[in-house]
């Protein structure tokens, strides 16, 4: 197969302006397919920083929760009774909502945060904030706030590491930014800040102290987790989920891929990438197999079997989707770059995911050159000349 490469080579730069339009086509192809992939990538990834950054074992919800940012409240005394199963080493109640925040720079620009309340005391925030900040939140009216948010909270980050004190106005509460720490944005979420239970409550005070978003359950080193989780299901009533940290993740994405169209709308965008590099190496191909039919069918008559020709014409798809591929993967790149500055999004292009993508590309080409081929296998020397 390898060996007709330099005939099918010369029959793609002998049409230049064809050669330019068929790499131009798999470029914009490939850019698609790319970026439709990594956003939705990207969307599941960001969608779990939290899920992720939180230290637990085992998350106790309400059943009616869907996604983290819209959590439904459980009573606080469920998570405390975990405490009395063997294995269980400590527990967390976790209060989250969405409020309101002003720009220190500019209070007339208000926007959503996400706002975190737990007791500084207990661990399940022991890898997101430092001894000292969880020493600060104890403090009335102060926040920690996450350096990765987006700009149009204000200059925090700079004022911050300037050593300026910083305030803002949090549903229309004055409050101290006493540190920072670093989860970032995701599709739901723009920023967040974390506090202690108290602060949280002064921040709404119209929440119950007693009803709580999430419980974070830190087992004992060497639990099976799995083992914990059923004894707990078997002896807490329905009123309340247990997940497997793995299982807490899996529902957030769930509800990112299934329930709303933004996974679909990429996954989709995907798809119609391909259809687009599909049809356009076909059409170029088909073309080439057209104008050179003549030469095809004298080849065919010298005795050269369909596999040669078939070969000749493989060979050029797998050429111009490595032509198309290079260009593609390098503006993709520079896209997510551009993105991942600009939205605070986990937007990298992977080895996985830029070997998946040439593979994609080159299966993508090499269908095309096989729809191109129907022509050429009716083709009949006699019938030609």
């Amino acid at each position: 197969m390898f060996a007709v490469v330099p005939l099918g080579w010369l029959q793609l730069k002998a049409q230049k302006l064809r050669l330019v339009a068929a790499v131009t086509g798999i470029a914009f192809a490939v850019i698609l397919i790319f970026v439709q992939l990594e956003f939705r990538e990207a969307l599941f990834v960001s969608a779990v920083r939290y899920h992720t950054a939180m230290d637990y074992d085992l998350a106790m919800l309400s059943p009616k929760t869907d996604f983290m940012v819209s959590s439904k409240q459980f009573p606080r005394g469920r998570l405390y009774q975990v405490l009395g199963f063997d294995g269980v080493e400590s527990v967390t109640a976790v209060y989250m909502r969405l409020v309101s925040w002003r720009n220190p720079a500019d209070p007339s620009n208000a926007r959503n945060i996400l706002a975190i309340g737990f007791d500084p005391s207990e661990p399940g925030f022991s890898r997101l904030l430092s001894a000292e900040q969880r020493e600060a939140i104890k403090i009335p009216d102060q926040v920690i706030f996450d350096r990765r948010g987006r700009d149009e909270y204000g200059p925090v980050r700079e004022m911050l590491d300037a050593g300026q004190r910083v305030s803002a106005e949090i549903n229309d509460r004055r409050i101290a930014i006493a540190g920072m720490y670093q989860v970032g944005t995701s599709f739901g979420l723009d920023g967040g800040i974390i506090t202690s239970d108290l602060n949280f409550l002064r921040i709404l005070p119209t929440r119950k102290k007693s009803a709580i978003d999430f419980g974070l359950i830190k087992l004992e080193p060497g639990q099976d987790a799995a083992e914990v989780q059923a004894r707990i299901r078997e002896a807490i009533p329905m009123d309340v989920r247990v997940l497997t940290r793995q299982e807490f993740k899996d529902l957030e994405v769930q509800y990112w891929n299934k329930t709303t169209p933004i996974g679909y709308i990429f996954a989709f965008g995907a798809v119609m990438g391909l259809i687009v590099g599909l049809i356009i190496v076909y059409q170029i191909l088909f073309s080439d197999v057209q104008d050179h039919l003549k030469e095809y069918a004298t080849l065919k008559a010298m005795g050269y079997t369909h596999g040669y020709l078939r070969n000749v014409v493989l060979q050029e798809a797998i050429i111009l989707a490595v032509l198309g591929f290079i260009p593609g993967m390098g503006i993709a790149h520079l896209v997510f770059t551009k993105g991942a500055d600009a939205t605070r999004l986990p937007l990298e292009m992977s080895v996985e995911s830029a070997a998946g993508v040439f593979m994609l590309t080159l299966g993508m080409c090499a269908g095309s050159g096989l729809l191109a081929l129907r022509k050429l296998r009716a083709v009949d020397p006699a019938e030609v000349f």
